[in-house]
Order: structure tokens, then sequence, then C-alpha cells
């Protein structure tokens, strides 16, 4: 896991938005500007926009409405987080939408809030994604696993990476999927705490992603009985 980056006054968190109202991106910034370790670098209203101005502004975090008028904030997220790997996303949205809920946390986002969020929440998810945390908790990403796995599928073969991975990887990534904690998942498998980190480690490098949240999504493709409760040999 990456270490935590910390921001102050002389050293300020360099945020850049993304909202096709002008107005909103006046406001965020007029929020943001305010507080001594956060400062805005620059604004775009557009996908065009955001994709040209971000790479050359180096963010430490972009936040970005999902919704833009010749594309999405997801895809933005995507692109930046190609270029700029560093960077963190914090996805606003007016809507409650699981799917783009689904979409950002495979882009790589590591918040998803909502427009409605007070603007001292606001400032706080800002400072949590720099910090190196998400604001997807675990009860977030268990709901979202609840639901993929309540939608009628074709069963798919599983995918190469997913295959690559032990029986013991594939059992940890079934209980991040549900939403457990490493200490959880220790305790469920008979692991120490740091047996786990250890695995969950090696299983993201497997399936190419950096975060829980996103693994946890990829859990929903397996399809197999739980895991056992017994200790490993």
């Amino acid at each position: 896991m990456a270490e935590a980056r910390i921001f102050s006054a002389e050293n300020p968190i360099r945020v850049f938005l993304v909202d096709d109202h002008e107005v909103v991106r006046r406001g965020l910034t007029d929020l943001l500007d305010a507080e001594p370790d956060i400062t805005v670098i620059g604004d775009a209203g557009t996908v065009g926009h955001a994709l040209v101005r971000g790479p050359a502004l180096r963010p430490d975090v972009a936040v970005l409405d999902v919704r833009l008028p010749d594309g999405n904030g997801i895809t933005v997220c995507r692109e930046l987080r190609d270029q700029l790997p560093e960077l963190v996303c914090l996805m606003l949205t007016s809507f409650d939408d699981e799917e783009a809920l689904l979409d950002a946390i495979m882009a790589g986002a590591a918040g998803y809030v909502l427009k409605q969020i007070k603007g001292s929440d606001l400032v706080a998810a800002v400072r949590t994604v720099a910090s190196g945390q998400s604001m997807l908790d675990p009860a977030t990403t268990a709901r979202l696993m609840r639901s993929l796995r309540t939608e009628p599928v074709a069963e798919p073969a599983l995918s190469p990476e997913l295959a690559s991975l032990s029986p013991r990887e594939r059992d940890i990534l079934a209980l991040i999927g549900d939403g457990l904690t490493n200490r959880e998942i220790g305790k469920r498998l008979y692991l120490s705490e740091k047996t786990v980190k250890n695995h969950i480690s090696r299983l993201l490098a497997k399936l190419g992603v950096q975060r829980r949240v996103q693994a946890a999504v990829l859990a929903s493709q397996l399809d197999q009985p739980g895991p056992t409760d017994h200790p490993e040999r």
C-alpha cells in the first residue's frame, strides 16, 4: 500500500476541478481555496479541456463531475491516471448511481461523493483521498457486491487474471468482496493480519489493480463455495 501523503499550508493539496457548470466550479474553488492546506490550481468544463489541462498542471487531487457534455468524468479519471499515476480522483455526482460507482472504482477513483454533500464534508473528502485513503468503505463495497450478485448474468469463464490466483488468494478475494477487513479475514481463515496483507498485495498485483475495492468488484465474478474455515496446513 502507498504511504500516506502529508500536506500543509507550505505544501498544499493541489486540486484540479472538472465540472460543466461554471457556477459550481466557482463555488468549489471558493470553498477549497478557503482552506490553508488546499489550493485549486485550475479547472475545466469538458472532457477535452480536462485532458489537455490536467497533465500540464500535475495536480494531487482531481475532483471530477461524473456527467460532462462531451463524455464523463470516469473517462477523465482513467486517462489522467494513466499519465499521472500519483493522481487521486474524487468523483462528484448529483445521482446515487451504482453503475457509475462501479465504473469509477474500476477506473481507479479513490472516492465517490454526491453533490448534496456538505461543504465541510467535501473538504474532508479531499483531504482523505489526498492522504492515500479511500472514500469507499467496506460497507459501501459490500452493498455494491450484493447488488452485482443479484443481477442475472450469463455465467462467464474466469478471466486469466482470476484463474491465476491460488485457492487461498481466491478465498481472500471472496472475503474482500464481502466487505471484510484484513483483521476479520485473518480471523476467518486462521491467518495473521500480516499474512493476509501479504496475500492481498500479491493478488492485487496478479489482478493488475491498485485498490482493494477494484479487487472486490472482480470478486463478484467468482462462482465458488465460500472459503472453508480451517487452519492452513
